[in-house]
């Protein structure tokens, strides 16, 4: 290509990835709201002494650090043999939060943010105020006296697994609250082309006619977000056939009145996992 060539068709492919953008900003929130991941730097790892790195954020784009970091105050990593395991070199920057795990047990680590907390909307002399934070802080902070008062509680879950050697299912056991996945294909033998099975819990029962998105990564650097989906059956089980290898995001969300903060109306419980897709 002449360099005219080349300098005329920049402008070009600059004003399509403007268009696409602009379409994007005009489509439904929920198509391009933020996504909230942990993404570790391998999931399937071997050795006599293996250590992985994960990242924890929440962005638009899947993995890419372009919004705010995942706060992990309330993270939690279970070893295979279900013991509770500290997270090492912590540290929460400007786009996202990094932490490092020593994988000193064979088996499969269930690697979680889980956060559980409230959203208000009331009005005060006249003025609508927004609030959110602990179940803790809500008397403090909301005025006694404030109107049309409507609280949200928020239990989400973030998860991802790594195994070191031979994959485990202990440290699988679900704690029975919220929404939570019961994998019936272990969540680190996920191959391309082929089926897998998993199950969606909410407070330990099947989530039934329950909405699983999949969307795979690297959405930055591609026209088309390429999410498929799945649906719950009435045992809350459902299946996903990988079309390629990969790292692949999963969500699902639950609205019902099962609040069990006393002033809230209205519960809402999210679950996402970030899972590795090989080749065959």
């Amino acid at each position: 290509m002449k360099p005219s060539a080349i300098l005329s068709a920049v402008p070009s492919r600059l004003a399509t990835r403007v268009a696409v953008l602009a379409l994007a900003a005009l489509a439904p929130l929920s198509a391009h709201a933020h996504r909230q991941w942990l993404l570790p730097s391998a999931t399937v790892l071997s050795g006599s002494d293996p250590w992985v790195t994960v990242d924890a954020a929440v962005s638009n784009d899947l993995f890419y650090f372009e919004h705010v970091p995942m706060r992990l105050d309330n993270l939690q990593v279970t070893a295979p043999d279900g013991s509770a395991v500290k997270a090492e070199n912590a540290a929460t920057g400007k786009y996202r939060s990094t932490f490092d795990l020593h994988l000193t047990q064979p088996g499969t680590y269930r690697v979680a943010v889980v956060n559980n907390g409230l959203f208000a909307s009331y009005k005060l002399d006249g003025q609508t105020k927004r609030w959110r934070g602990s179940a803790e802080n809500f008397a403090r902070e909301v005025p006694a006296n404030a109107q049309e008062l409507q609280v949200t509680q928020a239990e989400g879950r973030i998860e991802s697994f790594v195994t070191a050697g031979k994959p485990s299912d202990k440290g699988l056991r679900i704690a029975g609250r919220g929404l939570e996945l019961a994998p019936i294909t272990h969540p680190n033998d996920l191959v391309a082309g082929e089926t897998a099975s998993f199950r969606l819990l909410l407070d330990g029962k099947p989530a039934a006619n329950l909405k699983v998105s999949v969307v795979p990564g690297g959405i930055r650097y591609r026209d088309q977000l390429q999410e498929f989906s799945a649906t719950t059956d009435a045992d809350g089980k459902f299946s996903v056939k990988w079309p390629a290898p990969g790292m692949y995001w999963m969500e699902a969300e639950v609205r019902d009145d099962k609040a069990t903060f006393k002033q809230a109306r209205l519960r809402r419980a999210v679950y996402a996992v970030t899972m590795e897709v090989l080749p065959q």
